[in-house]
């Protein structure tokens, strides 16, 4: 019998189907059942993952090569807790508010862990925990959220970009803007066979 590989990701990047529930954003929002979505399901969305050497980002050769194919030249350093960021409680919440960019989030953790929160084809949260060595890219005009989780602690060593940083987030709706028609036409536009229709 063949051998079952399995994806070194998933040790750093998790992603599920979240609850209705309205308690604290920072709880976990399993579904009963639990309802595990693959990494490879959340890049049908856009959405990209890695698993890299957080404790030698500096010289991490895979790291780099990443860097240098997708042109992020940008990067700086954000912690997130109630110690290094001000008025903390203040901006978790507004961080959690929908919302999406003109560019591309690259996120890299090197240290704690967040959730990421992105929008399914039907509307539906999918939450992605995000660990210590996991790097995510969510496309520009994704629907998405973040927060911390319940140890209020995550060191995004780095916040990356092509060019100079962008930090402007536009609240739900702006269906307008033309990184949302893109995103719309290139990862939710489907045909009946469930396969991403590259002509629509």
């Amino acid at each position: 019998m063949g051998e079952v590989v399995k994806d070194g990701r998933e040790e750093v990047i998790q992603a599920w189907y979240m609850d209705d529930s309205e308690e604290d954003q920072r709880l976990p929002h399993h579904k009963d059942p639990k309802e595990f979505l693959s990494l490879d399901k959340l890049a049908e969305l856009g959405v990209l993952s890695w698993r890299l050497d957080a404790d030698n980002y500096e010289t991490d050769e895979d790291l780099k090569k990443i860097r240098e194919s997708r042109g992020y030249s940008y990067m700086d350093f954000c912690e997130v807790c109630p110690e290094k960021l001000p008025n903390y409680e203040v901006k978790v919440k507004s961080f959690f508010e929908e919302h999406l960019h003109t560019d591309e989030e690259i996120r890299y953790c090197v240290a704690g862990s967040g959730y990421f929160d992105v929008r399914d084809r039907n509307e539906a949260w999918i939450r992605v925990w995000v660990k210590k060595g996991g790097m995510i890219v969510l496309p520009a005009g994704i629907y998405h959220r973040f927060t911390v989780d319940s140890d209020n602690y995550i060191k995004q060593a780095m916040r990356l970009f092509v060019g100079e940083p962008v930090w402007t987030p536009y609240n739900r709706p702006h269906d307008h803007l033309p990184a949302r028609k893109e995103y719309i036409d290139n990862f939710v536009k489907v045909n009946e066979g469930g396969v991403i229709d590259a002509s629509a």
